[in-house]
């Protein structure tokens, strides 16, 4: 990537440096901002394909009716009801995430929804989970890895507390690859998203560093590589809309 590497004592808060320990503050302030309005900022991230982006997400993973599944970032919900049939009545889904106040409007969502039992919901950082070695069967994050400082750490953690034979997915946002639609996707990005941010949730800031954190997170060939590394087995990624979105998959053998 084109951008300079932070020192090793800092890192990325969008196109900011910041030393290590104030990001996990930042991006707090950021999704406590963003939470009453989540589904509201994906849509005008993704001009609403975010919808069917995890549905084939949760639709292509794997995992069968009894499993034990860990989504991080879930405080939303939206993974968790996806996967709810799939597991059935015996399996149980894990809602994990950081942001207290995402977690909590995730919940009343989902109670609202009638969707009450087989979900725990756990608030915990990605960096360092609070569960036993092979706990789960699947453990997924949807457009959460780009706000964790340690993104090795959190793959690694992710491997860990994942069964032999067990599933890693990771969606997020990633390099468009398609040359014609990076300067428009550039310009919605950075002039139109801010400004809708203003206009609907009166708050420019926070999507302008959700903009910017796309843009600094590692690319999908980079992505495959850090996965590899913190020990996954058959790792592999599929590109969704030219590349604005990946999916990437890995095992614990």
């Amino acid at each position: 990537m084109s951008e300079q590497t932070p020192k090793p004592d800092t890192t990325h808060f969008g196109f900011r440096d910041v030393p290590k320990g104030e990001k996990r503050k930042l991006v707090g302030e950021v999704f406590s901002s963003v939470a009453g309005n989540y589904d509201l900022m994906n849509d005008l991230m993704s001009l609403g394909i975010h919808r069917v982006w995890k549905r084939y997400f949760t639709a292509t993973a794997q995992v069968r009716r009894g499993d034990r599944v860990l989504d991080l970032a879930g405080g939303t919900g939206d993974i968790a009801a996806l996967l709810r049939d799939r597991v059935g009545d015996r399996g149980t889904i894990v809602l994990g995430d950081i942001n207290r106040e995402m977690l909590r409007v995730g919940r009343d969502r989902m109670t609202d929804q009638g969707l009450i039992s087989g979900f725990e919901y756990v608030q915990c950082n990605a960096e360092s989970l609070p569960f036993p070695d092979a706990s789960f069967d699947l453990v997924t994050i949807a457009f959460g890895l780009r706000n964790v400082t340690d993104k090795d750490a959190a793959l690694r953690e992710m491997l860990r507390v994942l069964k032999v034979g067990g599933q890693a997915r990771v969606l997020e946002f990633s390099e468009v690859k398609a040359d014609w639609f990076k300067p428009i996707y550039d310009f919605h990005s950075f002039n139109v998203l801010p400004k809708l941010g203003k206009l609907f949730a009166n708050d420019s800031e926070s999507y302008r560093y959700l903009a910017e954190s796309i843009r600094k997170h590692p690319p999908q060939d980079e992505l495959k590589q850090m996965m590899v590394e913190a020990g996954f087995a058959r790792v592999d990624y599929k590109n969704l809309n030219a590349g604005i979105c990946a999916i990437h998959t890995g095992y614990k053998v």
